[in-house]
């Protein structure tokens, strides 16, 4: 895989140094703890440690009770970045004390600061994951002529070097026949100047991390190429800190890992709520978030899971493929025990059953009003969000999903997004963007072409239509 703009052998000093600044920020007054937050506001599967929990205050809050009950006073600073990689720089430089990214950007968080004592960090606890991989994609220009990720050897694709989605593109490629090293040229760009690169032409692809696909489908300025979720690799997103500022504070650890499971409980229960304070703080879309942080989405789940850290150690290999990094122990990275105490602080529960379950805590229940039925299958349910209403509408199914559109429309009622899982892998999508078919009754949705065809390869009577062929068809 050629790599513009960063020769092989810096390539590491330019993934941490990319797009940060190593000025000092104010001191804390004297006598007053001072801790510094690196977060991601676009990166929503790490709201709870980022967005959503600075907007809710909760961190603040349980200093605060410390501070009340005759501790130190506390002096939180959030600040925001558009990729892990200036996290990582700026806690190598002892800058941020606490950061959340993604799996592979955690990789290299753990391998760039082990080489100082101070700025060595640790993996505490996971934001949300996707057991498939769903959290990044490929997106292409609305005209490509492209159908699946093959159709894109010898073409220029724009990614994040060292990033989620840089990763999930090499294994893809590699998965796909198609040589990371030599058969495709990936631009190194942060997401923003992919997207605008991808819009003009620039290059043919973009790869990359939760919200950008979606964004930019959302906003008609792309189309799914690729859904990680067919690797079928754990994706996900945590949270470092630095070794000896929990050494030093470890009060304010406990406290950042309990606000975050406040945040956690919070958008599983209140899930729309939450999208709403998300768009706020992030900017994005909240039709955006939603698809994301909303139920049948994102597992925003704090617990360890065995899986997920198997498939990080599998990731090892990726940092070899990048540049010159020093091995990581992953299980001397991973350490669990002050999210344990937090679950034992807080009355949350056993935490090793919260360890074990692999259900996402958040799912589309309810009654579907049109088809008249408990909605009880997350393989089937979606959701219709209607301008003006309090939350969206849950279907029991794709053919239930579909008349709830067709009756909204027939009261010319305003419909913000459709959600709906993809037909095969599972991943929540818009309904207007995905791939459908019709086999018989049933209308099938996928969200990418290459995910129909496989599956018209060995159903042949499924037919292909348009959404609003779809919509416009259907009957109960």
């Amino acid at each position: 895989m050629k790599i513009t703009r960063f020769a092989p052998v810096a390539l590491a000093l330019a993934l941490t140094a990319a797009g940060c600044s190593l000025e000092s920020s104010d001191a804390a007054p004297a006598g007053t703890v001072k801790v510094v937050i690196g977060y991601q506001s676009k990166t929503i599967n790490t709201v709870t440690a980022g967005t959503l929990l600075k907007a809710q205050g909760y961190l603040e809050q349980r200093l605060q009770k410390i501070t009340d009950g005759g501790g130190a006073k506390y002096q939180v600073e959030w600040q925001d970045y558009d990729t892990g990689a200036p996290i990582t720089a700026q806690m190598v430089a002892e800058k941020i004390d606490i950061g959340s990214m993604g799996d592979y950007p955690l990789l290299i968080n753990g391998s760039r600061t082990q080489a100082n004592e101070r700025a060595r960090t640790e993996l505490v606890s996971i934001t949300g994951y996707n057991p498939k991989g769903a959290l990044n994609m490929v997106v292409v220009p609305n005209d490509s002529p492209a159908r699946s990720l093959t159709d894109l050897a010898g073409q220029k694709i724009s990614a994040s070097v060292g990033s989620a989605g840089h990763g999930t593109l090499v294994q893809a490629l590699s998965r796909a026949g198609i040589d990371p090293a030599k058969g495709v040229e990936v631009l190194n760009q942060q997401p923003q100047v992919g997207a605008t690169a991808l819009e003009s032409h620039q290059v043919s692809a973009l790869s990359q991390f939760v919200a950008w696909p979606g964004l930019l489908v959302q906003q008609n300025k792309a189309k799914l190429l690729y859904d990680g979720a067919e690797l079928n690799v754990p994706t996900f997103h945590g949270v470092v800190a630095r070794r000896t500022y929990a050494a030093d504070h470890p009060e304010v650890l406990q406290a950042f890992l309990a606000a975050q499971l406040d945040a956690t409980t919070f958008l599983n229960e209140k899930p729309f709520e939450a999208a709403d304070l998300v768009a706020k703080g992030s900017g994005l879309p909240r039709e955006v978030v939603y698809l994301y942080n909303g139920p049948g989405g994102t597992s925003f789940d704090t617990t360890l899971k065995a899986n997920l850290i198997a498939a990080f150690k599998d990731d090892v290999n990726y940092l070899k493929s990048i540049g010159d990094f020093a091995d990581l122990d992953i299980d001397a990275f991973v350490q669990d025990g002050p999210l344990r105490r937090a679950f034992a602080e807080t009355g949350r529960g056993d935490y090793d059953a919260a360890l074990a379950s692999g259900v996402n805590p958040s799912k589309v229940t309810g009654t579907d009003p049109i088809c008249a039925v408990a909605v009880s299958d997350p393989a089937l349910a979606g959701e219709v969000w209607v301008d003006g209403a309090d939350k969206p509408q849950p279907a029991a199914n794709p053919g239930c999903l579909l008349r709830a559109v067709q009756a909204a429309k027939a009261q010319g009622k305003t419909i913000r997004a459709v959600y709906v899982p993809d037909a095969e892998l599972g991943t929540r999508w818009f309904a207007d963007k995905a791939i459908w078919l019709r086999e018989g009754a049933r209308y099938l949705p996928f969200t990418t072409q290459a995910a129909a065809d496989r599956y018209r390869a060995t159903h042949p009577a499924a037919a292909p239509l348009s959404y609003e062929q779809a919509v416009t068809e259907v009957r109960g």
